[in-house]
């Protein structure tokens, strides 16, 4: 999945949509001011809203065959794989367990896919508004990240295309590296959001110089 996409446009103007708030709007100033330039740079920004499907089926199954062709890419079968095609990025959580990232719209991408799952056993859930989307990306990015996440994140060990459920600070993420630079995408519950964010912001702080208020 490439850059999200973040969905307007008249039906986003009017019902549910147009009341829903991002998880971490009231921080928008202080991520942007936390920004660091230069060859020690990082940036962290928010992507809400972004289409999470949770996808249920015995990967040896005729259903995972016809999502499969749904989506247009394998589903990926080893822990930290990722697969992609067109708006549809799939991350391994279990043995029979796929995260959809997808930008288009959530009810078109779950309706498709439980119609391809039909009566066989699984379940495909709508979870976009049970997590946001943080983006940390920079030449300092995995110095800040590994303050507080078990995880090696030296390129031998990981690296761009793998995704893995781990933890930074006490918040339990999903954490995607997206390219070399590097870009870290991390999708903590919403809930976990602020204080995902405000740790982020104090572990950029030492690359910034002084605090950032």
């Amino acid at each position: 999945m490439a850059e999200p996409t973040i969905h307007t446009g008249a039906a986003a103007d009017v019902g549910p949509v147009a009341l829903r708030r991002s998880p971490l709007a009231h921080l928008e100033e202080r991520t942007r001011a936390a920004a660091v330039a230069g060859a020690r740079g990082v940036t962290l920004t928010e992507w809400p809203f972004i289409t999470m499907v949770n996808l249920r089926v015995d990967p040896a199954s005729e259903a995972a065959d016809r999502i499969e062709k749904t989506l247009g890419t394998p589903l990926p079968r080893l822990c930290g794989h990722i697969t992609a095609s067109g708006p549809h990025t799939v991350v391994w959580l279990g043995p029979d367990e796929w995260l959809v990232l997808s930008q288009a719209e959530a009810p078109a991408v779950a309706a498709e896919l439980r119609e391809s799952l039909g009566a066989d056993p699984g379940s495909v859930v709508d979870v976009s508004a049970n997590r946001t989307t943080l983006e940390l990306s920079g030449p300092a990015a995995r110095q800040v990240l590994e303050k507080g996440c078990p995880l090696d994140l030296h390129p031998r060990a990981f690296g761009p295309g793998q995704a893995v459920s781990t933890t930074v600070g006490p918040v339990a993420v999903l954490l995607w590296q997206v390219d070399s630079t590097p870009t870290y995408r991390l999708f903590p519950r919403s809930s976990f959001a602020d204080y995902l964010a405000r740790w982020l912001i104090d572990a950029m702080n030492e690359y910034h110089g002084p605090e950032v208020h």
